[in-house]
């Protein structure tokens, strides 16, 4: 498969692509600063330099050329109101309709889990953040893609071991940023698991024997 990765340079995507080159597949990643394409170029993907904020449709359009799946995993990391709401409600709405134009049905969007932040006092950037989660997540559930939504626990700047808990409602924990990577790369394997919402923390079971397991159910 040739992929469209949205936050190529993120905790995320800088771990995912190099898990899917790996695999075989072959990784157009955006990035917002000049200076970030030669580490996508290192791990083997294809820079691609674009601006989630100021592309529109037609730009993701271009970007996806060619391409058979796109993984959405940026965010605006507490950067302000106004950017949380144009990367991660506006940018995932804007790549479902440039998929659309473009014949892509495999969707991937890293979200997040409802109890995030629920211990702590109320904060308005990050219930912001929590609203535009669910806005972006709505719009991709309700398009005609075979989507996948992911929603991590607590993201925590670890590899991981390479074990988790995944489902589609699991109790809310800590997760390593390599474990959602390798979880990301594995259902890309499988493109049999579609259209569900999973939730994911670290656990005790390996990456591989969970997926399988949502396919034999």
């Amino acid at each position: 498969m040739k992929i469209l990765l949205i936050g190529a340079t993120g905790g995320v995507g800088r771990r995912l692509l190099p898990l899917l080159q790996a695999k075989g597949h072959q990784v157009v990643g955006l990035h917002r600063k000049p200076e970030q394409a030669a580490a996508i170029a290192d791990a083997g993907g294809q820079p691609l330099l674009g601006d989630i904020i100021d592309m529109v449709v037609e730009d993701f359009v271009a970007a996806a050329e060619g391409c058979d799946g796109i993984v959405f995993s940026a965010g605006a990391a507490g950067s302000g109101l106004d950017r949380t709401t144009a990367i991660d409600g506006d940018g995932p709405i804007k790549l479902i309709e440039a998929a659309r134009r473009t014949g892509i049905s495999r969707f991937y969007i890293v979200s997040a889990f409802p109890e995030a932040g629920r211990h702590r006092e109320r904060n308005e950037r990050f219930e912001h953040y929590m609203a535009e989660k669910k806005r972006a997540d709505v719009a991709v559930a309700a398009s005609d893609l075979d989507w996948v939504i992911l929603r991590p626990g607590r993201l925590l700047h670890e590899e991981g071991t390479g074990s988790v808990t995944l489902g589609p409602a699991v109790p809310y924990g800590d997760v390593a940023r390599g474990n959602v990577a390798r979880v990301l790369a594995e259902l890309i394997e499988r493109p049999q698991i579609r259209r569900e919402i999973l939730e994911l923390t670290d656990g005790a079971t390996p990456v591989e024997e969970a997926i399988e397991r949502l396919h034999r159910n």
